[in-house]
């Protein structure tokens, strides 16, 4: 009787699904590719520092050649053409970035840290951001301090260099930290020096329009249409959690203007609008909002919620005092907006045009001695005035 043939057993976990359902090689796929993905940023990491070094050293060169022989424009446009020649495959040596690679170098020679001179490489800090973004802080700021926070905030949050440059046309480094608070008193050092510098003050919302007898839920409607910008303005780790926000303290029904959770912070964040100055008693109902937040929507391992006002106009010193016994963290900010640059487009068709106006100056000139026709021009102005409203 011929004997059977025994049967490979395979691996169990081969045989039940197949060699892609092995849960350890699942796990093994994943981390490789954790791994692959970190040596790649590591790679490229690696070669912008050595690019950004090596335009640091050809500024470098063409400053003390400068000192040295006299270089003009016109044998730095040679140098650049001449690199370009030597290496045909490679970009970055046009007479554009020859210049900037003078410039970058130059911007810094004058304002060397403390220790002296810089030696042969950039600061680490300008070694580790694009070097587009090397260009925007050398064009567009004047002062070393200001170009090296802007270089570490860039690296901090992980900038664009176009939201670089909104960063510096808003004036970030002036503005950041400077909210009036009550965070020192009422908060533990760590997380008080955190939420300290999570505020502005102005705050800018350029991105909507506003007219003087502006309403609150209208500054609302505009900041929610324009999310996005608004967390850009507000900074990194805000997430929106809602607008006009229902909670009950007691029989009471409250809601909140606009409420955010601070994944940095752990906490929640409640922004209330005032389109007026500031008065003590939007302390008073921010503090309210507060208890009722941490009763209701507050989690264990969640820190105590933070409070921000954010009004037209306030009185620095009157803030203080209206701040100082309240036990809750409390900040207060001003804002700023634009009047018509950024009106939706419903609105926009309301507004006369700049032909249109030109030819009501036409028509008012030959008129000017009129004092009666004048007054009825001035008048008229001030009805269709009155019809823009936001």
């Amino acid at each position: 009787m011929p004997k059977e043939k025994k049967k490979k057993s395979l691996p169990k976990k081969v045989e039940e699904g197949g060699l892609f359902s092995n849960k350890n090689y699942e796990s093994a796929l994943t981390e490789l590719k954790r791994q692959i993905k970190e040596s790649q940023i590591r790679a490229i990491t690696a070669a912008n520092k050595e690019l950004i070094r090596l335009y640091w050293k050809i500024g470098k060169t063409i400053v003390e050649k400068q000192e040295e022989s006299c270089w003009g424009t016109k044998i730095i446009e040679k140098l650049g053409k001449d690199i370009q020649d030597a290496f045909p495959g490679i970009e970055g040596f046009s007479r554009t970035n020859i210049f900037r690679m003078r410039a970058f170098y130059k911007a810094y020679q004058n304002s060397p840290p403390a220790g002296g001179q810089f030696p042969n490489d950039p600061p680490e800090v300008l070694a580790s951001i694009p070097w587009r973004h090397n260009s925007v802080l050398v064009e567009q700021l004047k002062k070393y301090e200001e170009r090296i926070w802007y270089a570490q905030k860039t690296i901090e949050y992980g900038w664009s260099r176009s939201v670089l440059e909104i960063m510096i046309e808003n004036s970030l480094r002036s503005r950041q930290g400077k909210a009036i608070t009550n965070f020192k008193a009422v908060m533990p050092p760590p997380q008080s020096d955190l939420a300290q510098q999570a505020t502005k003050d102005p705050y800018l919302f350029d991105f909507i329009a506003l007219s003087d007898e502006v309403m609150e839920k209208d500054i609302e409607n505009q900041l929610t249409e324009h999310i996005q910008k608004f967390l850009m303005e507000l900074g990194q780790g805000f997430a929106f959690v809602g607008r006009q926000y229902p909670i009950k303290a007691g029989k009471k029904d409250l809601y909140i203007d606009l409420l955010f959770y601070h994944l940095h912070l752990r906490c929640y964040i409640i922004v209330e609008l005032k389109a007026k100055e500031f008065d003590s008693r939007d302390a008073g109902q921010m503090s309210v909002y507060l208890s009722a937040v941490d009763d209701h929507l507050r989690h264990e391992g969640d820190n105590p919620s933070i409070g921000m006002i954010l009004c037209r106009t306030k009185d620095n010193v009157f803030v203080e005092y209206a701040l100082r016994n309240f036990n809750r963290p409390i900040g207060v900010a001003e804002y700023e907006t634009k009047l018509v640059e950024t009106l939706p487009k419903e609105l926009k068709s309301s507004l006369p045009t700049v032909k249109e106006i030109e030819a009501q100056l036409e028509q008012d000139i030959p008129n000017i001695e009129s004092p009666e026709k004048k007054k009825k021009g001035r008048k008229k102005s001030g009805e269709d005035a009155k019809k823009v409203k936001v």
